[in-house]
């Protein structure tokens, strides 16, 4: 039996803003108001989780760190947070904040020994972000190239690493479907369980991901599919329950 494909609906934050963007890249960016106002409108449709990201530190040129602690202080769901998290003081400020796990993006690619001592102190509270184009991950908010997907990976699983997070960076906020063959890839590498990040669009797409709940797929963070209105959360959530088909 296939269990509950965890979802995570996305809140991407620039300039205090809760925002889109196409292919991870600066300057695409669609506004969508208040970042606590749509995590909230997440939590009143059924949410249990929430990505919430601050990307003007995942791009080191600002920061939205105040203004997500107060976000995750406030929400009564778990929260993982990602953006910007490379050092000691970082790392502590999120998990200060109440947030239930952190996302380390540049840093684990960047600083590995600092990454391993920070995975075997907080454990389960650690995920690492393996954002991919081709092969080859990505860094600095995903404008720099950050080494080879299946070395990072294997010295990651070494270090041990609780949890991925895998995005497909040329199908962020695309709407042209997860990379399932990558994530099938990285699910016979690694047996940590893998969040798939990036290209869902349609409810199809949401049990295609839960099919691969038993090869490791915990979970799915949406983001524009949500926001363009492609579908409700309630409703992802039941096809994520397998309580009916896309």
């Amino acid at each position: 039996m296939i269990s509950e494909l965890v979802l995570l609906p996305a809140v991407d934050v620039v300039n205090g803003q809760a925002v889109r963007l196409r292919q991870g890249e600066a300057g695409t960016e669609t506004a969508y108001g208040h970042p606590l106002e749509v995590a909230e409108s997440f939590v009143a449709a059924g949410a249990q989780w929430l990505h919430l990201v601050d990307l003007d530190a995942a791009f080191g040129r600002g920061s939205n760190a105040k203004l997500l602690q107060e976000i995750t202080a406030r929400l009564p769901i778990r929260v993982e947070l990602s953006g910007g998290i490379r050092d000691d003081a970082s790392l502590e400020s999120a998990l200060a904040s109440g947030a239930h796990r952190v996302n380390l993006g540049t840093a684990a690619l960047e600083n590995p020994e600092w990454t391993e001592k920070i995975i075997e102190q907080y454990g389960d509270r650690v995920a690492v972000g393996l954002d991919v184009r081709g092969e080859t991950l990505s860094a600095r908010g995903w404008t720099k190239d950050g080494g080879n997907l299946w070395e990072t990976l294997a010295r990651l699983d070494e270090a041990g690493c609780a949890r991925y997070v895998l995005t497909d960076v040329t199908r962020d906020g695309m709407l042209n479907g997860p990379n399932v063959a990558l994530l099938e890839r990285v699910c016979e590498v690694t047996s940590r369980p893998v969040v798939a990040s990036g290209g869902v669009s349609s409810l199809a797409d949401i049990a295609a991901l839960r099919a691969l709940v038993s090869c490791g797929v915990e979970g799915a963070i949406i983001g524009k599919a949500l926001y363009s209105g492609a579908f409700t959360l309630e409703e992802a959530y039941k096809v994520a329950r397998g309580e009916c088909a896309e």
